[in-house]
């Protein structure tokens, strides 16, 4: 286990068995078997900013998200940093290195006002997982969905310009923003280094291509949320240019 995954018994709480109830992956359990989860984890809380998982580590915990949120992140050779994706509280990260045993994909890093993490090691996982049926459909289908999310992104990095793939991380945000009608409502306000990070681009592009969507009617910025309010508009930027790939 690295550094990072190191319980700290100063900042962990003792571990709080009904925290589990949270994970989405673990609904099909029943209190009892959570509980019995709970009790193999170690219960971690970390700081904002604090890496949780140190990228090709041959750690293989299971990292489940049971309050706060984390990032995804990589690092170039020349220290740029490509974001993956933030996870939120409910879910869990890490999963890959326990099923396949392979060295950590990426860095994870805790986000906002920091994560309270429960690491749980890789064999429980893997006798968890093949002793129900549910949960191993339930993981089977989080990973097609990674490959596919995965293979969007490719696409758009091999495909379209920078204002594009800004067009549609956006509406990405969107679709997991509160609807309301033919608008959306993003919050937090996305920062512009962290969408650049994801499409691999610049703060100044975002910044820009941001401002000629608000100048457009499309988007509309207040104090503590971005508002997409013409999403059937937004669509269209996207579709028209992957529909033209």
């Amino acid at each position: 286990m690295s550094k990072a995954e190191l319980p700290n018994l100063e900042a962990a709480p003792e571990a709080p068995h009904a925290g589990l109830d949270r994970i989405a992956l673990l609904h099909p359990l029943t209190a009892e078997q959570r509980s019995d989860v709970a009790r193999q984890c170690r219960w971690r809380r970390f700081a904002p900013d604090e890496q949780l998982i140190d990228h090709w580590a041959e750690t293989r915990d299971v990292a489940f998200i049971v309050d706060g949120r984390v990032r995804v992140v990589s690092h170039s050779a020349g220290g740029r940093e490509v974001s993956f994706s933030d996870i939120e509280s409910g879910e869990l990260v890490g999963e890959m290195s326990a099923l396949d045993g392979r060295p950590r994909s990426a860095s994870v890093v805790a986000l906002g006002e920091g994560a309270l993490i429960a690491f749980l090691p890789a064999r429980p996982f893997q006798l968890l997982v093949a002793a129900h049926p549910e949960l191993a459909m339930a993981m089977m289908l989080r990973l097609c969905d990674k490959l596919r999310s995965a293979t969007d992104r490719i696409m758009e990095l091999s495909t379209l310009g920078a204002n594009n793939r800004i067009h549609a991380e956006l509406l990405r945000l969107a679709k997991r923003g509160t609807r309301l009608g033919a608008s959306a409502i993003i919050a937090p306000i996305p920062v512009h280094s962290d969408i650049a990070a994801r499409v691999s681009t610049t703060r100044e592009t975002v910044a820009r291509v941001l401002s000629d969507l608000t100048r457009d009617g499309v988007l509309e910025r207040r104090s503590d949320a971005l508002v997409v309010r013409d999403l059937p508009k937004l669509e269209l930027l996207v579709e028209d240019v992957r529909g033209g790939v």
